[in-house]
């Protein structure tokens, strides 16, 4: 779950609750001084600029904020909450591959200009009101897992691939159901393996994400229709698995430089 909020410009006192998922936060905009502590400890502040980033762990003991604003722009903050049980499944199998294991720390103030990007990259999102598919949430919430809890290093690649037979089910299987919503669960099945590792392997296999591929080929079968079908924008979006015609047109023009209707009509000609 991803949303945006424009703060206040000074709170006196604020108690946090508990929380049961793992949440990422980004200041957005705004230059601020917080100052955060346990329930009845002392104080302790840090300035906070945009850019700034923190992370709270799932099942944090509830404690207290206060902060002020220190300049004109207003502050805004985006908190991205990841799924608890993505992030469980996650974490257990780097914990496996690492025979030890990890946890999530808490961190204020922190940079990652990698982790900056993807935030920003949902915010504008939000803001052109595209509507975000549960393959494309799922491999960055993954993502987001598996980053965090390597503390923003690369990850060591071992050459390993998914098998013809894999991809094959893959393949078969996103193709037979490009009308449906289609999760990494779901893929991952079709491979027999785990999201992680699947979501890993396929990279490797393909040099692409996953939702990428399957973003790929809802395109490829879009065109199909437009060339070959008198079928309408809204029902080529629906059976190529857009959530709606304009969902199709912003996707269809980002990637290929022109919009759905002038495809088709360049095709008539």
């Amino acid at each position: 779950m991803v949303r945006v909020y424009r703060e206040p410009r000074e709170i006196e006192q604020l108690t946090m609750p508990l929380v049961s998922t793992l949440t990422l936060g980004l200041l957005i905009s705004g230059t601020m001084y917080k100052e955060q502590r346990e329930l009845g400890g002392p104080w302790k502040g840090q300035y906070l600029r945009q850019g700034s980033l923190f992370l709270r762990p799932a099942g944090r003991a509830p404690y207290e904020l206060r902060w002020q604003a220190l300049s004109s722009q207003p502050v805004q903050t985006l908190l991205l909450q990841l799924h608890t049980d993505l992030v469980s499944h996650t974490t257990q199998e780097l914990a496996s591959a690492a025979t030890r294991q990890v946890t999530f720390a808490e961190n204020i103030g922190f940079q990652d200009p990698l982790l900056m990007q993807i935030c920003l990259s949902l915010w504008h999102d939000l803001k052109r009101q595209t509507p975000a598919e549960t393959l494309y949430l799922q491999s960055i919430a993954q993502f987001l897992a598996v980053h965090l809890l390597r503390g923003g290093s690369p990850a060591v690649e071992n050459g390993q691939t998914l098998t013809r037979q894999q991809m094959r089910h893959v393949t078969d299987f996103i193709q037979a159901h490009l009308d449906q919503a289609l999760s990494l669960e779901h893929l991952a099945q079709q491979a027999g393996l785990s999201p992680y590792h699947f979501s890993r392997l396929f990279r490797q296999t393909t040099g692409e994400s996953p939702h990428q591929f399957v973003l790929g080929r809802r395109i490829e079968f879009a065109q199909q229709l437009l060339t070959e079908t008198d079928a309408s924008l809204a029902q080529v979006a629906l059976q190529s698995g857009f959530a709606s015609q304009s969902h199709l047109s912003s996707i269809f023009k980002r990637r290929l430089g022109f919009t759905p209707r002038a495809y088709r009509n360049t095709r008539e000609i």
